[in-house]
């Protein structure tokens, strides 16, 4: 079953929500979503910020092994800003694009980014199954 979320803009000045721009559709991976959102800059774009984490509480080895090889690379390299929010309690990492006024152009950006994501976690937990030593020696 899919999820439908609701696109509010946030205002610039007072960040409250001003208005809604659109819904969309997301067919899997929802559970990956901390918020989203619309932003105008001072360029007078307005671009999409899309907060993602993980779908379960890490361990405090976890959180630094996870983001230590997690790839942001992938999304720069298709033309996204990515950020990592360490103030989270779980890894998040903001990612921005150029609003698009369609839906289903924004739709299938949002679905692709959220399958991006899903197989970087998911490679970067195979990855750092085995290295809780380390990061706990580091402690």
């Amino acid at each position: 079953m899919d999820t439908v979320i609701v696109i509010m803009q946030k205002n610039k000045k007072t960040g409250l929500f001003e208005k809604e721009l659109q819904t969309l559709n997301i067919y899997k991976y929802d559970q990956f979503i901390l918020n989203i959102y619309a932003l105008e800059r001072e360029n007078n774009k307005i671009y999409l910020n899309l907060k993602l984490t993980t779908d379960k509480d890490v361990l405090d080895w976890e959180y630094n092994a996870i983001y230590d090889y997690y790839d942001m690379d992938i999304f720069k390299e298709l033309g996204y800003e990515i950020i990592e929010c360490d103030e989270e309690y779980n890894p998040t990492w903001e990612i921005s694009f150029e609003y698009i006024d369609n839906n289903q152009e924004i739709t299938n950006i949002v679905n692709n980014i959220l399958e991006i994501h899903n197989k970087e976690l998911t490679e970067v937990f195979n990855i750092i199954v085995d290295k809780e030593g380390e990061y706990k020696n580091e402690e």
